[in-house]
């Protein structure tokens, strides 16, 4: 029987499309857009950040460096944080629905810079009983701390949490630990994968 309903965040609970961010610093440094996520990716900077070993701070001023940006790091954060779109992928009466007959965790790749704002924009975030961060637990999805860190807050056996995912990687970790887990695909794929089990959400 599932005690724990397990949810990824980005592209499972938010949308978010990285392009956006790079539109926006392009008008800020001397690369184009395009150009951008290869300069980023020559170095491990943003690993390093997700991982909780860099600071915000020496975050945005190693890329600034990198990107020769020229910005001030209030606008960088909102800049960064532009890759999220308004409409989530889960409507929050289900994950209200959820949380009261479940535990309800999110677990996730993220850093302090994004996940900072997600919580300030989106309220439905608020119904989800604990948050297990890569940048808090310090280890990335598919390392297996990190799952075997939500197992432990879900407070119950791997096999009565349900963890669903929108990459097809971090699914298959998840069930390496004994997590019951589906690939994420729409909200009404993961309702029917829901129902199937038993997991209820609905009055």
């Amino acid at each position: 029987m599932i005690k724990t309903v397990i949810f990824d965040l980005g592209k499972t609970i938010l949308p978010f499309d990285f392009s956006r961010g790079y539109r926006a610093l392009e008008a800020l440094c001397p690369y184009k857009a395009a150009e951008i996520p290869a300069r980023i990716g020559t170095t491990d900077l943003v690993y390093k950040f997700e991982c909780g070993l860099v600071s915000p701070e020496d975050f945005v001023r190693q890329l600034s460096h990198i990107l020769e940006l020229r910005i001030d790091y209030g606008q960088f954060c909102e800049i960064w944080s532009s890759i999220f779109l308004p409409d989530p992928l889960i409507p929050e009466p289900m994950l209200a629905g959820l949380r009261k007959r479940y535990r309800l965790l999110l677990l996730s790749n993220t850093n302090a810079i994004h996940f900072t704002m997600v919580k300030e924009r989106y309220p439905l975030l608020a119904h989800f009983d604990d948050y297990v961060l890569s940048y808090e637990i310090k280890s990335m999805k598919p390392a297996p701390e990190i799952y075997r860190e939500a197992i432990a807050r879900a407070g119950c056996l791997p096999g009565e949490c349900f963890y669903t995912d929108d990459i097809a990687a971090y699914v298959e970790a998840a069930k390496n630990e004994g997590m019951d887990a589906v690939q994420f695909e729409s909200c009404m794929q993961i309702q029917r994968e829901l129902n199937a089990r038993g997991i209820r959400w609905q009055n």
